[in-house]
């Protein structure tokens, strides 16, 4: 089994040694190729070659966005197609993405937000947007903090479990996977109890809805304002927490007045926006959370906040 290191995502290139110049020019110094591959690229310089059997991995959803205007429901929300449900409930697994243009460049996002061992195959209209990603990616500061929790979600590993893990990751609720209740957890969720019945989890957004209610916005740990297509993962420990903002509609539209409430007090901040400046308007903190505005987001940004 490929083991991919550090925590960034590897381009996985199908294409043969007379591409390594365009992998050169964006600066790409390590890949995985199929092993029929790995002799011819051995003797190729300034690229690290590794092989790797992508039948292996479990293979992930492109990440986008999808507008259902013809669509009759109490709800026009967009369909976000996110890969982080996968990722929280099999975190040491390794995972596969075909994502052709820009969609690598979230893909390796993406990835990155979940530290997720992922290959991402592109074509050649991709690998500028891979190479953009990877480079802003290698400039964030490694913190090695556990996933900020406030729900634990008791997952049996059945089909409705995995859509309403799904839909309240969507909805930017805070959960983890777990085989028993978390005393620690603001909140216990399991499918068939008194207070989550399996006939509401048959419409997993319904059911990510009284999730979201009997947990209450009050208690929620992050609340996203101004769009649907941002989701966050965030991370959090010894004073700091760190949000990883990913725009799934990046490919297409940025996304401008990201307004961001984080519980807690944290008078310092740095941020990194990938493809733009690095600005945080409105910075401010009352008696519990802490709150702040990105003008603009074209796809990623990280923000780290500290006491």
């Amino acid at each position: 089994m490929l083991l991919v290191a550090a925590a960034l995502p590897l381009l996985f290139w199908d294409a043969g040694p007379s591409t390594a110049p365009a992998l050169r020019d964006a600066h790409i110094e390590r890949i995985a190729v199929p092993a029929a591959q790995e002799a011819a690229w051995k003797g190729v310089a300034g690229i690290v070659v590794q092989a790797a059997d992508v039948g292996r991995l479990r293979k992930l959803a492109v990440p986008s966005v999808e507008y259902r205007p013809d669509q009759a429901s109490a709800s026009r929300a967009p369909w976000i197609q996110s890969n982080g449900w996968e990722f929280v409930r099999a975190p040491g697994a390794h995972f596969y993405y075909d994502a052709p243009g820009k969609a690598a460049g979230l893909a390796a996002a993406e990835a990155f937000s979940y530290g997720a061992d992922a290959l991402i195959h592109t074509d050649a209209a991709g690998l500028q947007y891979f190479a953009e990603m990877l480079a802003f990616l290698r400039g964030i500061e490694r913190l090695d903090l556990p996933p900020l929790v406030d729900i634990a979600f008791q997952d049996d590993g059945g089909d409705t479990a995995g859509e309403v893990l799904n839909l309240m990751l969507r909805n930017n609720l805070l959960v983890r996977a777990a085989a028993a209740p978390d005393p620690k957890a603001k909140l216990n969720v399991r499918l068939g109890s008194a207070q989550f019945p399996l006939e509401t989890a048959q419409d997993p957004a319904a059911m990510a809805h009284l999730v979201r209610s009997a947990l209450g916005d009050d208690h929620r740990s992050i609340r996203i304002y101004g769009t649907q297509v941002v989701l966050a993962r965030v991370t959090a420990g010894g004073g700091r927490l760190r949000l990883a903002l990913l725009n799934y509609d990046g490919a297409r539209r940025k996304v401008d007045g990201l307004h961001v409430r984080a519980l807690g007090r944290f008078p310092k901040h740095t941020g990194a926006v990938a493809g733009g400046a690095a600005q945080i308007d409105d910075y401010s903190l009352d008696d519990q959370a802490t709150e702040f505005t990105l003008p603009e987001l074209k796809t990623f940004a990280v923000i780290d906040l500290s006491r």
